[in-house]
Order: structure tokens, then C-alpha cells, then sequence
């Protein structure tokens, strides 16, 4: 196996090395299935942290959330400093700071829209309340707030197509916002529904509620109305989804085809169902675990410090689609990026064992592909950019 050397970037200038250009290294045209098994770490952003006289030797701080633009040119990481960082894919460099020391950062995504060609964004808070804020990062302003919220935001969705997006809640609501308008345009009172996720087509939405094991889906223009689809995974015997997989859900998501929901997990394993019948495909075991972070709705115990190196953050999932629907990738604990082939048959038991193995010995704790390039990104401390190694 050829190994391609990471090249080595510090937004904040520890090493004063400048950033190689990756555009070069990012096929638009090649299939997947012919690249999946070749991807290497190419581009890894460390940032060092500062120290204080409370904290001399900290920590890096930690990414809660990865996001990329529509249009692939950009990706998004939220921090546990109260930072988002956003960085230019194809120059492979950090492009910009936006600072929320006031608000904190929970959950961050980018929008349909840009001003004078900068992104903009939509975060949750972890301060002073849970509104989410509508950030320009071309003057660092607030465009809006988006009031109603009463509890911490665990997750964010924003519309394929449209200037709507879905937010769900410890305040057991789950809201529909237009991004013109202040006003949630629609409400669902759920009991712990904390993920949601759109259909490739804007059409469905489906609300993951890990309290009562289930995925709802509802029809977008008849919101207010009854979901058209209900699948309960605890119908699966234990026998099926082990009983790590059954708490500690981090995300929900759709592939691009339409037809498989992913249900990632903090455990050994995600969850793959049917999206048109809820029937279980397969389990995707990793039986070394993923990093140690906090599923959705899930919380440190009252007596763990912050500061503490017990203390967990939340992440928006270590498992992600490739584009084309086929393949799950995962990270794991201090080991490689786990790639699964959905349309391999599983066993008996309907579990299914990765078929490719991309060698990384780094946490990932955050991963999510580029929707335009053959490139997906991962962090957990650090944020690390794969492209295929064409010389493998």
C-alpha cells in the first residue's frame, strides 16, 4: 500500500508552513466504487491552543460539528472554544475564524446563500439561550435570530433546495424555519426527538427520537399533519441491533438515492434501513467503537467538570454516505476510517463487516464527504482532508 505523506497547516501560523493547493488531487469524474479503497489522508489543519495561567498545557479544542457548501468549495467545523472555523478546499487552507464567544457555538451548517461570495451560516448556541443565529462570514454580522427554542439545539437540517431548514430540540419540539423569517413556520411537539434529515428530493423529512427508538416520516407540505411513516427499530430483537446500538444515536441520514436511512451510533455499529419500508438492511459493525462523544440528547453526569478529561462533547456523527449511496464510511477509536459496501449481503444476522479499511491513526470523532468533489473530511482535535492516492 503506497503511502502519501499529509501535508501540515496552521491557521494559526505555529508552523509558519504555507498550505499546498489539493485542487489537483480531487477527481470530479471518477466513479467511487473505483477510488473508495485508494483515499489517503492528504491535508491535516492543526491549530495549537493558547495557554493561560489556569490552563498552561490545554487541550486543542474540540470539534463538535463538520459541515461542507453546496458547491463543495467550503467546510465548516464548530468548536468547543466557542469558534467556527471555515476552511477553502481547493487552495487547502483555513480561510476564516468566526468567533461566537458571547453566544458559544453548538451545531453549525451552511445556508444556500452567500454575501459578496463569503458563505453564510446558521449555529446553534450553548450560552445566554438557545436561539439560532444567521451569521455573514463576508462581515462577521448577524443577518438574524431565530427565537423559540428553550432548551439546547441538538441538531440542524438544512433543505437540499430551499431556504427552509429543521431544528430539534431538548425542548422536545422540532421546528421548521424559512431563513427569510424570523418566526418558525411550523412546530412538532415530539418527545425526545433530537436528529432530523431531509430526502434527496426536499419532499420528506424524517425525525429520529432515540428516547422512544423510532424514525417518523413526514410529508414537507402537509407538515402539521400525522407522519405518513413511523419504523420502530425496538421491533428488532436484540439479537439483531446489540444493545450499544440502541442509545447514543448521533445522527440521521438519507442517502442520495432515496433509498436508505442511516442511523449512526456512539456504539459498535450503525444502523442501515429501508426508506420506503423501515425493514432493517443491515448492521454495520465496528467492533472497536467510535470515539468517546455524547449521542443526542445525552449528557455528562452533574459531577464532571468541564475541564474534567471525563468530560464528553457531542458530535453531529462519524458516519456519513458516499454520494453516490453506496458506500458508509465511519470513523473508529485511535484506528483506521471504516467503509462498508451496502450492497454487499450481511449474515445471518443481518450484520455486515467493512469491506475496505483506510488506514488513519488519528480519533474521528466528526466526518462528512464533499458534495461536489471525490474528498471527504474528518476531526476530532484536528481536521483532516482525504483525497484518492492515484499512485496506490
Amino acid at each position: 500500500m503506497a503511502s502519501t505523506p499529509m501535508a501540515i497547516d496552521s491557521p494559526l501560523g505555529a508552523n509558519g508552513r504555507a498550505a499546498a493547493s489539493v485542487t489537483k488531487a480531487l477527481p470530479t469524474t471518477a466513479k467511487i466504487s473505483d477510488v473508495i479503497s485508494i483515499f489517503r489522508p492528504t491535508k491535516l489543519f492543526r491549530r495549537e491552543p493558547k495557554s493561560t495561567a489556569s490552563h498552561p498545557n490545554p487541550l486543542p479544542a474540540t470539534i463538535t460539528s463538520l459541515d461542507f457548501s453546496g458547491a463543495g468549495d467550503y467546510v465548516l467545523t464548530s468548536e468547543s472554544d466557542n469558534t467556527m472555523h471555515v476552511y477553502d478546499v481547493a487552495r487547502g487552507k483555513h480561510h476564516k475564524t468566526c468567533l461566537s464567544q458571547k453566544y458559544g457555538v453548538g451545531s453549525a451548517i451552511f445556508t444556500h446563500k452567500t454575501t459578496d461570495s463569503s458563505p453564510c451560516i446558521i449555529h446553534s448556541g450553548t450560552k445566554i439561550n438557545h436561539d439560532l443565529r444567521y451569521l455573514s462570514t463576508h462581515d462577521m454580522s448577524y443577518i438574524r435570530y431565530f427565537d423559540g427554542h428553550e432548551k439546547y439545539v441538538t441538531n440542524i437540517a438544512l433543505h437540499p433546495g430551499q431556504d427552509n431548514f429543521l431544528s430539534c430540540s431538548e425542548d422536545d419540539t422540532v421546528r421548521i424555519w424559512d431563513a427569510g423569517t424570523k418566526n418558525a413556520v411550523g412546530k412538532l411537539n415530539l418527545n425526545g426527538a433530537y436528529l432530523s434529515a431531509w430526502d434527496p428530493s426536499g419532499n420528506v423529512f424524517a425525525v429520529a427520537s432515540p428516547t422512544a427508538q423510532s424514525v417518523l416520516l413526514y410529508d414537507f407540505r402537509n407538515f402539521d399533519r400525522a407522519p405518513f411513516s413511523t419504523f420502530d427499530l425496538l421491533a428488532h430483537s436484540q439479537d439483531v441491533i446489540p444493545k450499544g446500538m440502541s442509545k447514543g444515536w448521533s445522527k440521521i441520514e438519507f442517502s442520495n438515492d432515496g433509498k436508505s436511512i442511516l442511523v449512526a451510533t456512539t456504539g459498535t455499529g450503525h444502523i442501515l434501513i429501508d426508506a420506503f419500508t423501515g425493514s432493517l438492511k443491515a448492521i454495520l459493525r465496528r467492533d472497536r467503537g467510535g470515539v468517546r462523544r455524547l449521542g443526542a440528547g445525552d449528557h455528562n453526569a452533574e459531577h464532571i467538570d468541564v475541564d474534567s478529561t471525563e468530560y464528553l462533547y457531542p458530535s453531529s456523527g462519524d458516519a456519513c454516505f458516499t454520494p453516490d449511496g453506496r458506500y458508509v464510511m465511519s470513523g473508529s477509536r485511535r484506528e483506521n476510517i471504516l467503509v462498508w459496501d451496502t450492497l454487499a449481503p450481511p449474515d445471518s444476522n443481518k450484520h455486515l463487516r467493512p469491506t475496505h479499511e483506510l488506514e488513519h491513526k488519528g480519533d474521528t470523532a466528526v466526518i462528512a464527504w464533499n458534495p461536489r468533489f471525490n474528498m471527504f473530511a474528518t476531526a476530532d482535535r484536528e481536521v483532516v482532508f482525504w483525497v484518492p492516492d492515484k499512485d496506490s
